[in-house]
């Protein structure tokens, strides 16, 4: 049997389904059942339980899968083992980071840029994706370090985590708009038509995450992708716009005002990666530099 068979197998496993395990490991999804039934007639019994709209492993592969990974990161270690030696680095590190998030004060094209220079056998992917689906990512191994909005969730305990930016969640309403005064609770929002980001997101988090403590859904009838739009819907009136806190000038220059929420909501930001097992030398590298480059400073990101 071949690693990459072990490989194919634990995917399968972890999807439970042939068509999403194929698009995760770029095969062709005949390609990827022809190699698990491969396998499967080299170890003699059937891993996968195909009977049902799920696949599941069988008796045989349930026994086996803790062995397929064990060997699958065993193999890993090696290699990364060898590459430290040498002092080599190479190999492929997986990035993702929220929507807009390379738009701030920090130059995230600069860090990776000076990185490939650097070390030119190492290859870079970036993606730009929602913080859960991210988070989701990083714990399955399917990229090594996130830039996510922390949702105010617990944090999965085989993660390491560096909050690098941390800001006052309000509302931004309408410039002319007199029904607010310069506060408001949580709860005088319960039958406001609000403004947020899209589910997913760290602040869609937070807010739904308050709001289930308060006792009540928040009515968002306008969602976006970036805080910017959001602002401006609440400047033509359309409803209350949860979005990180703008000074007066900035408010202003927006066509809008600052109302501050009570209980008080945090939008934080936060590296994000796997501490529970061993990094390949290029993913540790550049982690380090990139905690260099986002260590906590003045606010001016703006979390989604």
């Amino acid at each position: 049997m071949e690693l990459r068979q072990l490989r194919y197998f634990v995917t399968v496993v972890e999807e439970a389904n042939f068509t999403r395990a194929a698009a995760r490991l770029h095969l062709t999804q005949p390609g990827l059942s022809a190699q698990i039934r491969q396998l499967e007639k080299e170890v003699g019994q059937p891993l996968l339980d195909r009977s049902g709209r799920s696949i599941t492993p069988t008796a045989t592969g349930a026994a086996v899968l803790p062995h397929a990974r064990a060997a699958l990161q065993a193999a890993q270690q090696i290699s990364h083992t060898v590459d430290e030696f040498t002092g080599l680095l190479r190999g492929h590190v997986r990035i993702g980071l929220i929507s807009g998030a390379a738009l701030g004060e920090v130059n995230i094209a600069a860090v990776l840029t000076t990185f490939h220079r650097d070390h030119p056998q190492v290859g870079i992917s970036l993606t730009e994706d929602t913080s859960e689906r991210m988070l989701a990512a990083v714990v399955r191994g399917d990229l090594d370090i996130a830039l996510i909005a922390s949702t105010g969730a617990e944090p999965d305990p085989g993660l390491g985590m560096d909050i690098v930016f941390d800001t006052r969640i309000n509302a931004a309403v309408a410039a002319d708009d007199r029904e607010f005064g310069s506060r408001t609770t949580l709860s005088d929002l319960r039958d406001r038509p609000l403004i947020c980001l899209s589910r997913g997101t760290g602040i869609r988090g937070v807010l739904e995450r308050a709001c289930a403590a308060a006792g009540f859904e928040p009515r968002v009838e306008f969602e976006a992708a970036a805080p910017p739009l959001l602002v401006r819907l609440a400047a033509g009136g359309l409803g209350v716009a949860v979005v990180p806190d703008l000074t007066p000038e900035q408010a202003a220059a927006e066509g809008v005002r600052m109302v501050e929420i009570e209980p008080e909501l945090r939008g934080r930001l936060a590296l994000t990666w796997r501490a529970d097992r061993p990094a390949a030398p290029a993913a540790k590298v550049l982690l380090g530099q990139l905690r260099i480059a986002l260590a906590p400073r003045a606010a001016t990101r703006t979390p989604s």
